[in-house]
């Protein structure tokens, strides 16, 4: 496979061009043009950011690809699925609360925000794909239902998967929340017993009977439960949580397979933004300060040559002091880590699984062209 081409573009401005004309001009350069957007549903895919974390992408960038894709004819959205964990995005409502309190309506981002999955994670589309770990992806619903896929990715650290680029929001973002628990492990839930109340709400929305209250406690049998995560969208107590109890080389190699479930057969277009690079992820509910200064954005047809760009641009870059990255820098059980932010940051993850499947898969390609504009 030849090298992909990745655009890159860094925060400097001037006078005569901004930091949102610059990424305009990023995505020209890089072939955005070529898509024929003419009366065209796009989706683009990002991260509203957890209530409470204020390292995500700020509204501005979005704006700027949605009045791109109006420019060029096409229809845009900014969308997101439902989240797993219990949070501020644990529902559409809530998630759009949050994503409006982040700055994402409508009258800032010039589109309408649509949840992907709807009201409680269940909108789901079946995708086909017949991998090596993942048979049919579990889609939200008004992803799958768009003519043109567009990813804008916060890059940073992640405590699962290394780092969250363009893989991580299009393969765990875009899943909903039966896809996210098939991810992330074997997608069986347990209830937390002493704080359940024994309501039956998980009962009642369970088709396959597989939780079960009794003596004022729920438990769930793991025989007959399926996976769907619908019992952890209706506990009132938020006391069923999801088992993370696979190895990180499996979450990311699911993480892979449902990239490609979301961009198979349709125009793609990624973009990521390395700038307040948090030492987690964007939905926890509070942000660390940075672990490498800020870079840089980027643009590519090839998620995997995109990511792996990012990637290498952190690594060579310099430690911003006193973060926890830093931290660990100075860890003697960490030295031979150097070199590898990110494993440096969580010694359990392991970000190379998920590029090389991915390459593997036919997602794309580690190996890039870097131009610069």
């Amino acid at each position: 496979m030849e090298k992909s081409k990745v655009y890159f573009t860094d925060f400097h401005a001037t006078g005569h061009e901004n930091l949102l004309q610059k990424l305009h001009r990023l995505m020209k350069q890089a072939g955005f043009e070529n898509i024929d957007f003419s009366d065209k549903y796009t989706a683009i895919k990002i991260h509203f950011g957890e209530y409470g974390n204020l390292a995500f992408l700020r509204p501005n960038y979005a704006k700027v690809v949605a009045d791109y894709v109006k420019e060029l004819g096409g229809k845009p959205y900014l969308t997101d699925c439902n989240t797993l964990y219990v949070g501020s995005r644990k529902n559409a409502l809530d998630h759009l609360d949050t994503a409006y309190v982040n700055g994402f309506s409508p009258f800032q981002t010039g589109c309408h925000v649509l949840i992907a999955d709807g009201l409680k994670g269940t909108d789901e589309t079946i995708v086909p794909i017949n991998g090596e770990y993942v048979k049919e992806a579990k889609i939200g619903h008004a992803i799958m239902d768009a003519d043109i896929f567009i990813s804008l990715s916060h890059f940073k650290g992640h405590e699962m998967t290394g780092f969250g680029g363009a893989i991580k929001n299009i393969g765990m973002g875009c899943g909903s929340r039966a896809g996210k628990m098939e991810q992330h492990c074997d997608g069986k839930p347990h209830v937390i017993q002493e704080a359940c109340v024994g309501c039956g709400a998980c009962t009642k929305i369970c088709a396959h009977g597989a939780p079960v209250v009794a003596n004022g406690k729920a438990t769930i049998d793991q025989d007959k439960c399926v996976g769907c995560g619908r019992c952890l969208a209706v506990c009132p107590k938020d006391t069923i949580q999801a088992n993370f109890d696979d190895s990180v080389a499996k979450l990311n190699y699911r993480m892979a397979e449902y990239a490609l479930a979301v961009c198979k057969d349709r125009p793609c277009f990624h973009v990521s933004l390395i700038c307040d690079v948090s030492p987690n992820c964007d939905c926890h509910a509070e942000n660390d300060i940075p672990i490498v200064p800020n870079i840089g954005m980027l643009a590519s047809f090839d998620p995997v040559a995109l990511d792996m760009a990012c990637a290498d641009m952190v690594n060579a870059a310099d430690i911003v002091p006193h973060s926890q990255l830093d931290k660990h820098v100075h860890d003697e059980k960490l030295a031979h880590e150097h070199g590898d932010h990110f494993h440096m940051n969580h010694p359990d993850t392991d970000w190379k699984t998920c590029i090389a499947h991915a390459k593997k898969i036919g997602l794309g390609t580690d190996e890039y062209e870097l131009v610069r504009i």
